[in-house]
């Protein structure tokens, strides 16, 4: 065998070795980094708001009621949720778990254009049925809910307005703490906005005393759409 040739044997031999290590080192790493994400994931310290439910509320007897987060896990992180699964511990100082989903918080507009409420019709692939809907969004980081719903009405209907807050309700506070804030939406002008690539949808217009029936009757599915179109109504009177 030729001097090059041992040389040339040597040095795979080396690369061999190397990848080798190389190929460990990677492994082990990738073992401890899954193992640091799931003690984070496991381990998360529960941030309580600074007041109690006392506090919050004015009544001595909801303190009685009050249930605290022991510990968090993240089970599953998306592009629009989170959700946990939280340790905690009930007034009777008994711990079990509560599954949580965390939503950035979201927006739904009622706007008018004359005597007619403008409405969107689009396919909700959760429930696999088309739905009547006022015009709605979530949140992005950071956003304000009435710079959202500026946003969502010209995205969404291609007009802006003047708005006026509602109200703010929580969605369905026994998994989620969902939060959307409701808008009347007067004076449009058309100034449309580029909607999102994923979000396919019809404008409807519907006289109000109609849309207002139409609540009435259950023809709604939308929950966000009934409440304010009946929030609305009962202002009315």
């Amino acid at each position: 065998m030729t001097y090059r040739s041992l040389v040339m044997v040597r040095v795979k031999s080396n690369l061999g070795v190397l990848i080798g290590t190389l190929g460990c080192f990677i492994f082990f790493l990738s073992q401890d980094m899954i193992k640091e994400a799931k003690d984070l994931c496991w381990g998360m310290k529960c941030t309580m708001s600074d007041k109690s439910i006392q506090q919050k509320t004015g009544r001595i007897e909801d303190a009685s009621l009050e249930e605290q987060c022991i510990e968090k896990e993240i089970v599953f992180s998306g592009r629009m949720l989170r959700m946990d699964r939280d340790r905690i511990r009930l007034p009777n100082g008994v711990e079990t778990t509560r599954e949580v989903v965390r939503h950035p918080g979201a927006v739904g507009i009622l706007p008018f254009k004359g005597e007619e409420l403008i409405l969107v019709r689009q396919y909700r692939y959760p429930i696999e049925e088309i739905t009547l809907e006022i015009p709605a969004g979530k949140l992005d980081p950071g956003e304000e809910p009435l710079t959202c719903a500026v946003r969502e009405l010209r995205e969404e209907t291609g007009y802006r307005g003047t708005l006026e807050h509602l109200v703010s309700i929580y969605t369905t506070p026994g998994f989620t703490d969902e939060i959307i804030h409701l808008y009347k939406a007067t004076d449009l002008v058309w100034d449309p906005l580029q909607t999102d690539e994923d979000e396919f949808l019809n404008v409807e217009s519907v006289p109000w005393a109609m849309a207002k029936e139409m609540a009435l009757a259950g023809e709604y599915k939308d929950a966000k759409t009934i409440l304010g179109i009946l929030m609305l109504a009962g202002k009315e009177k």
